[in-house]
């Protein structure tokens, strides 16, 4: 099955989904981000076939999320590390894990616990507004339509709805 492609929609979930939407990228960038890094072991820890991972890496380092570096010369050996915009996909990790959590843990427990070094404590991710730091759910906020944002592909009604809801009073961009 062919799967359409959705760089090109006007919605920033819709492009980055097209990479990331994927369970093998999410449970790559895990690894990585986690300390697994050597592709035999990100194999082993994903039980993925080869080319499968091969793949997804390539497209990965591709996109600049990731970044191949020699780690041996004899033989030659690469691992991976995340670049500034593949180490930003932590949060987004956090929140599905949270989430999963939330909802599929069993009686046992969450897998994993997030421990935060500042306060040396364990601690559940939350999103907050960037101003006044309160939590962000879909009760409190409203999409209002953006400087790149058009309807097309992906965005057909959408768009139109955000457009309809215009830009308020007070809101201008961060």
């Amino acid at each position: 099955m062919t799967r359409t492609p959705l760089a090109g929609v006007a919605c920033s979930i819709a492009r980055a989904t097209d990479l990331f939407a994927d369970a093998w990228t999410a449970l790559i960038m895990r690894d990585v981000l986690l300390g697994v890094t050597r592709f035999d072991d990100i194999a082993e820890d994903l039980g993925i076939s080869r080319k499968v991972l091969a793949a997804r890496l390539a497209r990965l380092v591709a996109e600049g999320v990731l970044t191949r570096e020699r780690y041996q010369d004899r033989p030659p050996r690469e691992h991976y590390r995340a670049t500034d915009k593949g180490a930003e996909l932590y949060p987004v990790l956090l929140a599905l894990m949270s989430w999963g959590d939330r909802w599929y843990s069993d009686e046992a427990g969450p897998p994993a616990l997030v421990h935060h070094h500042d306060c040396d404590r364990d601690t559940t991710p939350v999103t907050v507004c960037a101003r006044c730091h309160q939590p962000l759910t879909v009760a409190n906020t409203e999409p209002r339509p953006g400087p790149g944002g058009r309807r097309g592909h992906g965005t057909r009604v959408l768009a139109p709805l955000l457009a309809a809801r215009g830009r308020a009073p007070g809101s201008g961009s961060s």
